[in-house]
């Protein structure tokens, strides 16, 4: 008989749930409860195991222990999981890689494709170094290629249209070789952080090219087209201009194509030539992967490890990832083929923050360092055991001849490890994201408009609990920075144990992701966080460090280095208007609206007051925090065109000068996009220019070409989605602070993220 049990979720993870998880009906009206959630999923996965002959009491043996490794939280599949087992749809995958093969054939199916493994709730990865470079020759119509950057914008724009159905959003990850021709155009193909906005780009890095920078030597470029080499650079050069724009916008990314190929379980298929959309999944053309993470903040029994509880865990979500293979609907019949041939996993961690916490070990200690390995290489060991069983029951993998493990172990997986972004997973599960470390010991979140609640570490509270030091001043303190390191009333020990991103050196970063990079098949999704004053030396000892220790690729994010993009106007003309224009005095009442526009960087409140005549007469606005950059900026936008509506300037005038100005967190409404918090603002006006006419004259139509005649029909009210993101400073959903983890942004309040 099933049993239902009360899953202990926070109210972040409730609402996390609530938004992106739990079934809806037609109308968008929540039909399950969590519990029903992990019920659903653990019936879909576990009935695979009837189809390898097991009776209907193991079968339901098997329920039970998939529901209690989900509702115990010590393991969670990834999202396409938990959202689409035992649904129609039953899309399980996150990852996929789609090969771009060099003609318009081949360009326009991975389009297709791509589109349609978006739609499912899946990401994918593509490599475009088998494009011919431009200028190059097209041989059927001895016209010029566009090149490899021109037909990026072509998948970006097909995954803008997509949308995911609102609940994960496309996401690609775009990779070329260091020794593409167009490298230098593809390196600085995100200096303008509104193009390719659902791109992660990485640049592919060979030995030969690592070794020409160590020596300070020449590469060759190579056209893929022809095989031969076309031009050749100076590999430092190269290397510092990966470095530069790292340095100032986060991408790209750098992955060790070479070291990835030395790993590569099945090298008789075909070399690996792309990754996921995170970087830590490398897979063959059209293969998939699904992913789990154990939550090792449940692995933790008085002060040490419980490594009878985590052998369970770590065979029983073995079990779980190999039938999802089989109960998966696959987008693709080539991606079932592939994926089942090779039967791969990613079976990962989170909650590795609060491992240390726990047991009293600072994150930037040789000890985190030496006990990642010992338990990495624990849980590769146990998930091959336990792979190694299920091939006794299951048989092998189909190409299992063609891998490098062929007589040596039977394995039911090629792979077993993967460490990936757990985002959203890791506020469910309640614990730290991955093998991050913590974002912040306190942090505000906003819950509803206007509704502020200060989130803390519940270890931290209880350290200072048990000291007689906890207040919720103290917290509302804490929040102000994330940081305790400056509050004189905690105790040093506790400052040494509860440590954040921006308090462990860059170094330590890179040693704690290549630590755990030694026991995993696949790679490591990890961010190595920056101060703000960080230089490009540091960027460059970054990329250094990772290549030495042995990490297949690394990802690099200055604090802020995307927040502060430059917002350029075209020339206007100059205005004619008196320099001795003076603003009308302010009556005592004014009567208006207040109009909710959805921005990239929140929620933004424009109230527009009338003068007695029903023209607009000025402009107040609230966005964020006050105090905040965006706060500020909306407050000071506010003031000039009151200033300029008092003044006598045309309202029209007012929204042809600030609609359209773009920002690097556009958000989509229904007929179009609210390109920066300006052009809500001059949308808003334009409403008011609208409604007020349309009041005077009882005319539900203008028709004097104004601008009110082109926005009869616009849709004021615009709605945010997943298929937008900010870029790492307000959340567009909730308004609370985004942080940059694991290779993505997330925010920690409500689960959004700009990755699937």
């Amino acid at each position: 008989m099933e049993t239902m049990v009360k899953v202990e979720l926070t109210d972040n993870a409730i609402e996390v749930l609530k938004r992106r998880y739990l079934k809806k009906d037609e109308e968008g009206k929540i039909i399950e409860t969590p519990e029903e959630l992990f019920r659903r999923v653990a019936i879909a996965i576990a009935q695979i195991d009837a189809m390898y002959g097991k009776s209907e009491k193991e079968v339901n043996k098997t329920k039970e222990e998939f529901y209690e490794l989900m509702t115990t939280l010590k393991f969670l599949p990834n999202s396409p999981t938990l959202m689409n087992a035992g649904t129609p749809l039953g899309q399980l995958s996150a990852c996929f890689v789609l090969p771009v093969e060099d003609s318009m054939e081949g360009i326009f199916d991975a389009v297709k494709y791509a589109a349609i493994i978006h739609k499912s709730g899946g990401g994918t990865g593509f490599s475009f170094s088998r494009l011919r470079p431009k200028g190059d020759v097209v041989g059927s119509t001895k016209g010029i290629s566009s090149g490899p950057v021109s037909f990026m914008s072509v998948f970006d724009s097909a995954t803008e249209a997509v949308k995911q159905g609102g609940r994960r959003r496309g996401a690609n990850m775009g990779l070329l070789r260091v020794d593409h021709p167009d490298i230098l155009e593809f390196i600085k193909c995100k200096d303008d952080l509104t193009k390719f906005t659902n791109f992660n780009i990485s640049v592919g890095l060979t030995e030969e090219f690592m070794r020409a920078v160590i020596n300070d030597e020449e590469y060759d470029l190579i056209n893929p087209r022809t095989g031969k080499a076309v031009k050749r650079l100076k590999a430092k050069e190269v290397f510092d201009l990966i470095v530069h724009q790292a340095w100032k916008n986060g991408e790209p990314g750098i992955v060790f194509l070479d070291r990835i190929n030395a790993a590569n379980p099945t090298p008789l298929l075909g070399e690996i030539e792309a990754t996921n959309p995170c970087g830590e999944q490398p897979l063959l053309p059209y293969e998939s992967c699904n992913l789990g993470s154990i939550n090792l903040a449940k692995m933790v029994r008085g002060d040490s490890v419980d490594w009878e509880l985590l052998r369970s865990t770590v065979w029983k979500a073995v079990h779980f990832l190999d039938n999802v293979i089989d109960a998966n609907k696959y987008p693709l019949t080539i991606i079932e083929k592939n994926t089942k041939a090779n039967r791969k996993i990613g079976l990962g961690v989170m909650g590795w923050a609060d491992m240390l916490v726990q047991l009293r070990i600072p994150y930037n200690s040789k000890e985190a360092l030496s006990l990642a390995e010992e338990l990495m290489k624990f849980i590769l060991q146990e998930g091959r055991l336990a792979s190694q069983e299920l091939a006794k029951e299951r048989g092998t993998f189909p190409n299992y001849e063609k891998s490098i493990y062929y007589g040596k172990m039977p394995l039911r997986n090629a792979t077993i490890t993967t460490i990936a972004p757990t985002g959203t997973l890791s506020i469910i599960a309640g614990c730290s994201s991955g093998i991050e470390p913590l974002f912040a010991i306190c942090f505000a979140r906003n819950v509803m408009d206007g509704t502020r609640l200060v989130e803390v570490n519940p270890y931290f509270r209880k350290e200072m609990e048990k000291l007689g030091l906890w207040s919720d001043a103290l917290a509302e303190k804490i929040a102000e920075t994330g940081s305790i390191q400056e509050i004189k009333e905690i105790p040093e020990e506790i400052k040494k144990i509860f440590v954040t991103a921006h308090e462990i050196s860059p170094s330590e970063h890179v040693r704690m992701q290549a630590a755990f990079q030694q026991y995993v098949d696949n790679a490591v999704s990890k961010t190595v966080n920056l101060p703000n004053h960080a230089t490009e030396d540091d960027v460059r000892e970054v990329y250094l460090l990772a290549y030495r220790l042995g990490c297949k690729g690394v990802t690099v994010y200055r604090d802020g280095s995307r927040q502060g993009q430059v917002i350029q106007k075209t020339k206007t003309e100059a205005q004619s208007t008196p320099l001795t224009l003076k603003p009308r005095k302010r009556p005592e009442v004014l009567k208006g609206v207040t109009r909710l526009m959805k921005t990239g960087c929140g929620n933004l409140y424009v109230t527009i007051n009338q003068d007695h005549e029903g023209k607009p007469f000025e402009v107040f606005t609230n966005i964020g925090k006050a105090g905040g950059c965006a706060a500020s900026q909306a407050e000071a936008i506010g003031r000039l065109i009151s200033l300029a509506l008092r003044s006598g300037i045309e309202p029209e005038e007012i929204v042809k000068q600030l609609k359209g100005i773009s920002c690097h967190a556009p958000v989509w409404s229904g007929n179009g996009k609210i390109t920066s918090c300006s052009d809500a603002i001059a949308k808003a006006i334009e409403a008011e220019i609208r409604e007020s006419y349309h009041s005077k004259t009882g005319d539900s139509k203008a028709s004097d070409g104004s601008p009110t005649q082109k926005l009869q029909n616009s849709k004021l009210t615009v709605q945010s989605s997943d298929d937008e993101a900010a870029h790492y400073g307000a959340c567009p959903e909730c308004g609370s602070a985004l942080s940059y983890e694991e290779g993505c942004v997330i925010c920690h309040s409500c689960g959004f993220t700009r990755c699937s």
